[in-house]
C-alpha cells in the first residue's frame, strides 16, 4: 500500500518529452509532461517558399479564430500566392491544424501566423492558455526550459525588472533548449486542469545576424 501511494504522488517537476514521431504529441496528456517537441523533416519545396518569404520586406500577419472544417487554407497569404511552394505551405499549415484539432477534439482554433524580426516575448514566461502548438518555419525556434531549471518565483514581476540571466530565474544556463525549425512544440499552459502551477516556461529567441527573421505559427483553443 505504501508503494502504491508513492507511485501516485505527482512529480515535483514537470518534464519535456522529445521525439521525432508525431504520435508522441499525445504524451502531452501525461500529468508529468508539460512540453512536447517533435522534430520533423519537410520537403525542399516548402523550405524554398519559406526562405523566399523571409527575404521579402513586407511583414506577414494573420490572426483569426477559424472553423477548421470550413476554412480555406489557400487563402492564408494571398499576397504570396504566386510564389512557388505556396500551396505546399498552405497544405502544411492545414495538416498541423488538423493534427491539433484531432488531438484535442476541437472544431475551432485560434490561428496566428507572423514574420518576426525581433524577440516578441524576450523573457521566459508561462502562458495563460490550455495548450498551445508552436512551429517556427525557418529561422530560430522558441526557447524553453524544463521545470527543474526554473525558479518560478522570478517569473513576471518576480524578476524585479531584471533580465532572465540576472534575476536568478535560470538555474542552469546550459539547460536552455531551442526548438528546431519546422519542429512542432506543444506547450501546456496554466489553464490546463492540474497544471496551474506548471505552465511550460518559454521565450522568443534573440535573432542572430545570419537568421534575422522567423515565421511563427501558433495554434490555440478557439
Amino acid at each position: 500500500m505504501v508503494v502504491a501511494a508513492q507511485q501516485l504522488t505527482p512529480p515535483l517537476y514537470s518534464q519535456a518529452y522529445l521525439s521525432d514521431n508525431l504520435a508522441d504529441l499525445a504524451r502531452i496528456y501525461q500529468s508529468a509532461i508539460n512540453i512536447c517537441v517533435v522534430e520533423r523533416q519537410v520537403d525542399n519545396e516548402l523550405k524554398s517558399f519559406v526562405g523566399h518569404l523571409l527575404r521579402l520586406q513586407n511583414q506577414i500577419s494573420f490572426v483569426e479564430s477559424i472553423d477548421f472544417a470550413s476554412f480555406d487554407f489557400f487563402s492564408l497569404l494571398p499576397q504570396t500566392g504566386h510564389l512557388p511552394g505556396y500551396r505546399a505551405f498552405c497544405k502544411d499549415v492545414a495538416g498541423l491544424t488538423a493534427l491539433y484539432c484531432d488531438l484535442f477534439g476541437l472544431k475551432r482554433v485560434g490561428l496566428r501566423l507572423h514574420t518576426l524580426d525581433h524577440a516578441m516575448c524576450p523573457k521566459f514566461h508561462a502562458d495563460s492558455v490550455t495548450c498551445r502548438m508552436v512551429c517556427t518555419y525557418g529561422g530560430v525556434g522558441t526557447e524553453w526550459l524544463e521545470d527543474a531549471y526554473v525558479d518560478r518565483r522570478k517569473l513576471g514581476n518576480g524578476s524585479g525588472g531584471l533580465s532572465d540571466e540576472l534575476s536568478g530565474l535560470i538555474l542552469d544556463t546550459e539547460a536552455i533548449q531551442t526548438m528546431p525549425a519546422y519542429a512542432l512544440g506543444l506547450l501546456k499552459g496554466s489553464y490546463w486542469e492540474g497544471n496551474e502551477q506548471h505552465g511550460a516556461v518559454h521565450r522568443s529567441p534573440q535573432l542572430p545576424a545570419n537568421a534575422p527573421r522567423r515565421l511563427l505559427l501558433t495554434l490555440d483553443f478557439g
